[in-house]
This record gives structure tokens, sequence and C-alpha cells, in this order.
């Protein structure tokens, strides 16, 4: 999978379908020379242009700015004369920003290793290969190793970067980024996923210009508005064809996704933290390991990125116990209550829908501490038993008598003013000393760099968690970072104060994970502003969106599916008219567009007609039924609203392609118009399979589609089993 040219100092790195190679250039600069279609066989120095000036060897010592503006560089650094985006900003104790990292070595070693402190990919000896190239700047004593990772049966590729101090003062890192790429401009267009709380991850197209264009986030977490994911496109690409370059962040807080076309035509895609808030003091001896971005090319399309990252992210990302198993079908009392609730309320959502087959209760905010509005006692991780009589015991198995399971809310990385814990601890929340705390929904962010802050809630949590017999949490983050200061960090370092609270955030995850094992875990963050690769590695499910309306997730689930299994997207069925837009849709549909997903309820469940209570034991039967198929199938994207404004389509096929299900949802119904024929995808051609009682074999499915009738009316669901 990876091997060294020792003839032409070349390293080629091969999946299933794609090659990645890396250069040695002058014994001392580690250029890019080709990601894209496998080659083998071939020297690919020729890519570099090294007969070209500035770049010929006689002229590099002459023109040394010039070729480093122009090189393609693995790890471009700020200072030296390479004027487009670094990768690695360093300044020295004597306050000089440059650094000229000189090659010094590789190793080819079989697995994967692990990034201490932090979510990535893993792999076995079997089934992975890294590539670890090592690199210094003698000046300041720092050790600098690329990684690069690739896996068996995988078109996907990981890199991180990991800086050491092996001088005798320290430095600063400014900038690090985890992966660059280089390469001539092919037209491109970038894709990214946009939005803003109740309608995150709206897919974004624009054509590539010269000079800079990103996405970033320095609000602390991955954000409602932008996502750390971005792809380059060649003209025209399709979910079929085209050429793909894609790169995801694995972290969950401050990012930049970043592509750059300069003078010559050449384009660099960059990622990683944002440098933003971040500066890091590194003592000799210390390291710093920055988070991995996985990066993937299609030749097939925006479809085989998908797939390729789906499969990754089921294969080598999430850990969780139910990865492979069908979720508990819950229902949430949020929306059907908000804080308006006690223990009798919430047993009476739990009779009616253990009736008709739903299986866990979540109690929502609001349990605890003197909780009755949005505007005081995070924190104070206790039961209101003014509002539980009986307390958490007694109603969680008075749940379990009616045959259903329990789970909860809690919001571990936030703080009220008025709380007890605020009075016990001011200095725990993230604040600047003199200056007013930046209040959002009433509350501030706890100091999760300072192990004493997490260990502190974490108990609390924990003490509840084992008082009752709990199988669920959704751990929920309502606000972003803002007055950054820490009394815990010394004046130098509180630049690496919003860095060090995102593994602080980790690390209470997989502490909760490892001692509560059999807890199914489910992020959120305000909805979806933390949906992303570095909680899927602790949590197998994140709440995609506040907003449950079924057309509206139609665009946010769509970007979600993009690059992230469907298995993971939280997807309820809620009540309308819509809390978030006012909608009404029909039952069905809301059914319909919710199985692409966890499946659940978000409605207050006692006040539903008899007629909606049959469609609820419907939509649980089409749950069990269908399940297995759309957590573990392949995912094919067929058309969007987004892009036809009538109708929206998508398919998961079955690994063995004997079986597949077909969702359409007419969006807008059109006067006078003929039914619609729905091609079909991912299917085997030579097979015959049988729809809605007749049969067709895959190839017709494929080439010609599946009819589908035009209805009258808006916001209309099918659901198509296709069989072989």
């Amino acid at each position: 999978m990876i091997r060294y040219d020792e003839k032409n100092k070349a390293f080629l790195l091969n999946t299933e379908n794609t090659t990645y190679g890396i250069a040695v250039v002058d014994d001392r600069y580690v250029e890019h020379l080709w990601y894209g279609a496998k080659i083998e066989g071939e020297n690919l120095r020729y890519l570099l242009r090294e007969d070209e000036g500035p770049l010929t060897l006689a002229q590099k010592k002459r023109e040394t700015g010039a070729f480093l503006d122009c090189a393609p560089m693995e790890l471009p650094e700020t200072g030296m004369g390479d004027y487009r985006e670094s990768a690695l900003c360093v300044r020295s104790v004597a306050g000089h920003r440059a650094s000229e990292l000189v090659y010094m070595g590789y190793e080819i070693m079989k697995g994967k290793p692990h990034l201490e402190g932090l979510p990535a990919t893993w792999g076995s000896e079997s089934d992975s290969s890294t590539l670890k190239i090592f690199c210094k700047d003698a000046l300041l004593g720092m050790k600098v190793t690329l990684l690069y990772s690739v896996f068996n049966g995988s078109d996907a590729l990981t890199r991180s970067v990991i800086v050491e101090n092996k001088g005798t003062e320290p430095f600063y890192i400014e900038k690090i980024l985890s992966a660059c790429l280089d390469m001539d401009d092919r037209g491109f267009e970038m894709i990214s996923l946009a939005g803003s709380w109740a309608r995150e991850r709206h897919i974004q197209r624009i054509p590539l210009g010269y000079g800079r264009q990103n996405v970033a986030s320095f609000k602390g977490e991955s954000s409602h508005q932008e996502h750390p994911f971005i792809a380059l496109v060649t003209p025209g690409t399709t979910q079929d064809t085209g050429e793909v370059y894609a790169m995801n962040f694995v972290y969950s807080g401050n990012f930049i996704a970043q592509a750059e076309k300069n003078q010559f035509d050449s384009v660099r895609m960059t990622m990683g933290i944002h440098p933003e808030e971040f500066t890091w003091k590194l003592e000799p001896g210390d390291t710093f390991t920055a988070p991995e971005v996985v990066m993937v090319y299609s030749e097939e399309g925006l479809g085989k990125m998908t797939r390729t990252f789906h499969d990754l992210y089921r294969e080598h990302l999430i850990r969780s116990p139910y990865l492979h198993q069908k979720r508990p079908i819950l229902i949430n009392n949020w929306e059907a209550t908000y804080f308006d609730f006690d223990e009798k309320k919430l047993l009476e959502i739990a009779k009616d829908a253990s009736q008709l087959g739903i299986e866990m209760l979540v109690m929502d905010d609001g349990w605890f501490g003197k909780r009755s509005y949005d505007d005081s006692s995070l924190g104070d991780w206790y039961v209101n038993e003014e509002k539980l009589k009986g307390g958490l015991c007694e109603l969680v198995e008075n749940v379990k008598k009616l045959g259903m399971k329990f789970g909860i809310w809690v919001e571990p990385e936030m703080i009220s003013p008025e709380s007890e814990l605020y009075e016990a601890h001011p200095d725990w929340a993230i604040q600047i000393p003199g200056r007013d705390i930046t209040q959002s929904r009433a509350q501030y962010v706890l100091d999760f760099s300072r192990e004493e802050v997490v260990d502190g809630v974490y108990e609390m949590i924990a003490k509840v968690l084992k008082s009752a017999d709990i199988s669920y949490v959704k751990w929920d983050m309502n606000r972003q970072l803002a007055t950054l200061g820490s009394y815990a960090l010394p004046a130098d370092r509180q630049g690496e104060l919003s860095h060090r609270y995102v593994p602080g955030v980790y690390r209470m995850q997989e502490r909760l994970i490892t001692d509560f094992p059999e807890i199914l875990l489910e992020n959120c963050s305000g909805g979806g502003a933390r949906f992303d690769a570095g909680m899927l590695y602790y949590s197998p499910q994140i709440w995609c969106s506040d907003d449950t309306d079924a057309i509206e997730r139609l665009a946010i689930q769509e970007g979600t599916a993009l690059v992230y299994p469907v298995s993971t997207i939280g997807a309820h069925v809620s009540v309308c008219p819509n809390h978030a837009v006012g909608r009404t849709t029909p039952f069905e549909t809301r059914g319909d567009v919710a199985l692409l997903g966890t499946f659940g309820y978000e409605l207050d469940i006692t006040k539903l007609s008899a007629e909606e209570k049959e469609q609820v034991k419907e939509q649980v039967e089409k749950y069990h039924k269908y399940n297995d198929l759309i957590r573990e199938g392949d995912y094919y994207r067929l058309a969007s609203v987004a892009d036809n404004g009538y109708y929206d389509s998508w398919m998961i096929v079955d690994k063995t392609k004997d079986r597949a299900l077909l969702f359409y949802v007419q969006v807008r119904a059109r006067a006078n118009a003929k039914s619609r024929f729905i091609r079909l995808a991912g299917l085997d051609p030579e097979r015959r399979y049988t729809v809605e009682g007749r049969e067709y074999t895959g190839n017709t499915l494929m080439q010609a589609g599946v009819r589908v009738p035009a209805e009258f009316g808006d916001f209309k669901s099918r659901l198509i089993e296709i069989t072989g």
C-alpha cells in the first residue's frame, strides 16, 4: 500500500483506486507529486517541473524565494518566501516568525498510530499502513513528523502533523494546519456546507476564483454556520461523473478549510485548526499533535466520495457498540412540554408511546436544580424532586414497567450565572478578568481546559447516571465560546485555551462511554452546531438540527449525508404546524424523511388523533422492517429539490445488491403533470429485481427508471422497495 522508490526518491501511497505521491527534492524539501487516479510503475517526478525556472537546481540558491513560491509543498511554512497560505507558523522566543524544515528520513509501518488526546480513525496492522516523514528545523530545534495513513479496501487517506521541541528554548506555534494539497487548477468549483441555526449544512457550490476562498469557525465549535468540509470538483461534476478532491476535519473546535488559486493557476487546498485565538507554547521536550484530516479523491463523482466517507467512518472511526445495532425508537418530551412537565406528564407520554411500539422515553432540559426556564441551574446536576416527586429512580422504574428504556438530557459544558456551582466556583467559567462575561442563552461556558473542572462536573453527572437505570444520554451545547480567558493559564499560554477546551470535552466523553459502556450517547449542540467527525468518535449519532420540519430536513439531511453515514443522523417526527417554520406536512411524509436517520418522535403523543396514532404504529413497523438496510447500506443521491425545485429522491442499496429502498418526496405539485421516471443507482445490472409486483433487470431500472405517479398536493412521499 505504501512504498518508497529509492531511485526517484518518491513515496507512493496506493489505495484501491487512487495514488498519492510525495517526492524529496534536493534531499531537503518534501514536495507533492500527485493525488488522483491510481498510477503504478511510473516515475512521476516529471510532474514537479524541475527543469523549469525558477525551479532548476542552478537557480534555486539565487531564486530561493521564487522557488518556494511555486513549489508544491507538503507542509508549507511561514517566513521563508512562500507567499501562499502556510500550514505552519512558528515564532521563536526572539520574536521571529520563520521556519525551514529539512527532510531527515521516514518510516513505513503497519497499522495506524493513535493521536494522543484526539479522536481519529483507527486501523489494525492487517488493514492499514502509515507513512511517517521526519523533518527538522535545526535553528529552532524543531522536529516535525508528517503522518499519512491508508486503509485496505478504502480510497480514503488521512493526514496529521506532530511537532516536537528538541531544542533548549521554547517556541510558539501560531498556526498549524493538518493537510495541504497543491495542484494545477482545472476550472475547479468549491463545494462547502453552510447554514445557520435550524438550517445547517446546506450544500453550496461556487466557482474557484483567484485569491483565497475559505469556510471557517472560531466559535469554539464546528458551528451551525460553516462546516469542516470542503471539496474541489472539476466542471460538470455530478453524483456519478467528474473528479472530486475532498477534505473533512476530525475535530470539534475552531477550524479553517481553504482553497487558494494563485498567479500561476496553481491551487492550494488546506485544512486545520483556525489560527484565530490560537497560540501554543512548546517547551523543550514537549509535543503538539494536530487533529486529523481525512482526504478522499473520487473520479466517479460526488456519490463515490460520499460512500467512501461513509464506509471509512463506519469501519474506522465510530467505536460505539450501537454502530451496527438497531437503535431504540425514542420519544423526546422537549417539543411536547418544553420546561413545563412533571413525573405525571412524562408517564402519560410514556404510557401512550409504549402502546404504539416506541421503545424509550427521553427526558429533556428542565429536570435538575431549580430549572424552570433557561436562565438558571446549569451546573447543578441533581434531580429537582419538586418537579419529579419520588425522584429519578422511581420515575425510571415506572417507565421500565411500561416496557420502555429511559434517557436523559445534559449540558455539561455550561454554567448558569444563577446556579449553586457558579456561586461556589465563579473562576470555573471562561472569562477575562475585569470584563463582563458575554452571555448567550443566559449561560457561561465552563473552562474545560482544566482537569478539576471536567472532573467536578463529570462526578455530578455520573452520580445521576448511577442512581437509576439510564440507557441513553443526550449531550447538548447551546452556545459558542467568547471572552476567552482561563484562570489556570499563564499570560503566555492564554492563546491555548480554545484548543485545550476541545480535548477537555473529549476527555469527559471518553470517560463517560468507558464508565457507562451500555449507554447510547447522542451529541447535540443547539441542534447541529457540532455535527462533525470528532464527535462521531465518541457517539454513534448526533442530533442533526433543531428544525424537525420534514421539508426543511430534506436539504439539511442531504448536506449531512454528503459526508456522514445516515445511521449517524438524529432524525425525528414532530408535530404540525412545525415549531420552527409553522409548516404543516402529511404525517406519512414526516415519518419517511425521519427514516433516513436514527428515527424517533419529538411531540406530545397524548395529543395525537386516533388516525395519527395508527400511523405511528405503521411508521414503527417500517422502521423495524427497513432499518438494517438503511443503517448498513450504500447511500445514493438521485435528485435534489434544491436543484430541480419540485422533488427530492435518494435510495439505499444493500451491500449485497439484492435489496434496495427508494425514497421519493414530491415537494411541490405541478398542474397538468405526468408521472416521473426516477433512474435508480447501485444495483446489479444483470440481476432481476421486483418492484411493486413487476420484474425488471437492474440495468433497466438504472437506465430507464421506476415510474412514480404525480400526486395531488404538496409534500407527498413514497417508499418503494426493490428486491432481488
